[in-house]
């Protein structure tokens, strides 16, 4: 559990910097640890999907820092998937 949420953390922090004027760079503090939590875990997820299930490369273990590189490109994916959802919702500034 601790290290998915230190999985989660690391890939959504270098996710986050590598992705230039996202939506959540105006977030400081604990919310924008919460939100890089947040999206690096469904990253992971979707790294999961894309590289373990899609393409057959990997481990079985979804938050396993062996897949630290597919966690990043999947939170990647995810940035900009939700910056747009927000942005239609109207929540984003």
């Amino acid at each position: 559990m601790i290290g998915a949420l230190l999985l989660g953390f690391v890939a959504g922090v270098i996710a986050r910097v590598l992705m230039p004027g996202d939506v959540f760079r105006k977030m400081s503090g604990p919310v924008s640890w919460l939100v890089s939590v947040g999206l690096g875990l469904l990253g992971a997820m979707v790294g999961y999907v894309i590289f373990t299930l899609g393409m057959g490369i990997g481990d079985d273990d979804i938050f396993d820092w062996g897949g630290i590189l597919s966690a990043i490109i999947g939170t990647l994916i995810v940035i900009p998937i939700a910056g747009w959802l927000l942005r239609r919702s109207g929540r984003a500034s």
